[in-house]
């Protein structure tokens, strides 16, 4: 028998489950042509050299210290650049660079200057939906008045929920 640790799941509360349910029943049966029509949004961060966090490895005997075993580090972590972006089923929006710190502020600047140039761009301009994730600047009031009046249609996503969001995969290829 082998030793390990119990898993630690995040508490999620009833009332966020029965919601998280409630929004999976309304859209699991959505034909193709309803998911056609989504933009998926988000924001990534791409490190310019290594890893934020530790990587595993599995030496073999007293190779630990081998080359391929060591992971080199630079001073100052090599820096990042986080990037905006979006896509649909149609293909890739625009693809903006952040500098600094995004606030909601930022977020709704880059969303003015990208949002309906990438739906029109994806050929989906006049009836989109906005998907995005549950960010505490995607809810904050000045962009909730921003899209009310620029986003035909919004995907509210329950709180708690895993990130479904397909863009989430494109930096598995980037």
């Amino acid at each position: 028998m082998t030793e390990y640790f119990k898993e630690s799941p995040p508490y999620i509360i009833k009332a966020n489950r029965e919601a998280r349910l409630a929004f999976a029943k309304m859209y699991v049966r959505q034909a193709t042509e309803y998911w056609e029509s989504v933009i998926f949004v988000d924001e990534s961060k791409y490190n310019n050299f290594g890893s934020d966090g530790k990587q595993k490895i599995w030496p073999k005997s007293n190779t630990a210290m081998d080359v391929k075993n060591l992971r080199p580090i630079v001073k100052y972590e090599g820096g990042n650049q986080i990037v905006w972006g979006c896509m649909a089923s149609s293909g890739v929006g625009n693809l903006h660079f952040i500098h600094g710190i995004m606030n909601e502020y930022v977020y709704l600047d880059i969303l003015k200057r990208n949002l309906k140039q990438s739906a029109s761009k994806l050929g989906i301009s006049g009836y989109f939906k906005l998907y995005q994730d549950n960010n505490l600047k995607y809810t904050a009031d000045i962009f909730k008045l921003w899209v009310l009046y620029h986003c035909p249609s919004v995907i509210n996503i329950p709180a708690q929920s895993p990130d479904l969001n397909p863009i989430e995969h494109v930096r598995d290829y980037s």
